[in-house]
């Protein structure tokens, strides 16, 4: 092939124009800081509270929120992922309560108790160093969190009370409700169920956990409709609720059954000493909870200038039914300190997604 001057020098021209390119349009590299700021580096530990050890995780930056789980029994495994949103602005330490999770088992049940987890909660809060904390409880995790408040108010800087109750008497007189409006058929089959013993059935290695029949017709058929309103898990499974810890809930809930409690949290009757919490208090709820509105709206009244969020279309999991709503209520109530009236009514009223 021939090739002439003109040919070559063109040809020059335009590699010089192509490696130039590149240089001229290549964006800038975040710089390290940029980088550091978008990583919510993550730590899970154990801590020797009182002579048993409570794991912990931990992520997020800002000021601690302390996070407990329900069931009794559960782990914090169920708030993940919804809760994380909540890390970008607050530095987030969920726990494990003794006996559940990944935190030591104890041979004797006797102390699985309220008053034992408010002081593995303190444990953790000495050992991390976190100062004063927010503090966040749902269901029964929320009674702990009342019971820690009343004892170490000094340590609070926040109290958020989701889904929860604050008197033993009267959580079962909803339940009694529950059973009440069930379908016939259905609280027939629960009620001869309870009545034939709940434990000690089945396989040996059954004998120590609800039959299957029960869990689905007592979380599966009867608990379903206040868990999930909105957004209902696909993934729930009521048999599979029944992994749990078994010996904390028969000691804490109770061995009768679903819609009864009188375990050891038949103690917890706080609303005499509910008026002398004075560190600014949420109380979340949905209006189709487990945990009835009216338990929430009693809380409310008897907490001075405590906030009420009544989500709509939600139960028990509110932060599933309505996760931006949840994360908004919370962020804007930790950094301000409330939550402005329009915003309460508009939690309450609104059916909007």
């Amino acid at each position: 092939m021939k090739t002439t001057h003109t040919h070559i020098w063109a040809l020059c021209f335009a590699i010089s124009l192509f490696l130039a390119a590149p240089l001229a349009a290549a964006p800038q590299s975040p710089s390290p800081t940029d980088s550091a700021a978008s990583v919510l580096k993550m730590e899970e530990g154990l801590v020797d509270a009182n002579g048993v050890l409570i794991y912990y995780l931990t992520l997020g930056r800002g000021r601690p929120l302390v996070i407990l789980h329900g069931g009794p029994g559960a782990s914090h495994d169920y708030f993940l992922p919804y809760l994380l949103p909540l890390a970008r602005t607050n530095r987030l330490i969920f726990l494990d309560e003794r006996g559940s999770g990944h935190s030591e088992k104890l041979e004797d049940p006797s102390l699985y108790t309220v008053e034992h987890m408010v002081e593995d909660t303190e444990a953790v809060r000495q050992a991390l160093g976190l100062g004063r904390i927010g503090l966040l409880g749902h269901s029964c995790g929320g009674v702990v969190a009342q019971a820690y408040a009343l004892e170490y108010p000094q340590h609070l800087t926040h109290l958020v009370l989701c889904s929860t109750f604050h008197s033993t008497k009267k959580m079962n007189e909803v339940f009694r409700g529950m059973k009440e409006r069930m379908a016939p058929e259905l609280r027939d089959r629960i009620n001869k169920l309870e009545q034939a013993g709940l434990f000690g059935h089945g396989k040996d290695y059954e004998k120590n956990r609800y039959q299957p029949d029960y869990m689905v017709a007592a979380w599966g058929e009867g608990y379903f409709p206040y868990l999930y309103q909105r957004r209902p898990d696909p993934n729930y499974d009521p048999i599979q609720s029944g992994i749990s810890a078994w010996d904390l809930y028969r000691q804490m809930w109770g061995s009768h059954g679903e819609f009864v409690i009188d375990g050891n949290l038949v103690s917890v009757e706080y609303a005499d000493r509910l008026p002398s919490i004075q560190v600014p208090t949420l109380i979340t709820v949905g209006d189709h909870d487990e945990c009835d509105p009216s338990l929430a709206q009693e809380m409310h009244k008897l907490i001075l200038g405590s906030k009420l969020v009544i989500f709509p279309q939600s139960g028990h999991m509110t932060f599933v039914d309505q996760p931006a709503r949840f994360i908004r209520a919370v962020d804007e109530f930790l950094h301000t300190g409330n939550v402005p009236p329009s915003k309460k009514e508009s939690e309450h009223s609104s059916n909007k997604p």
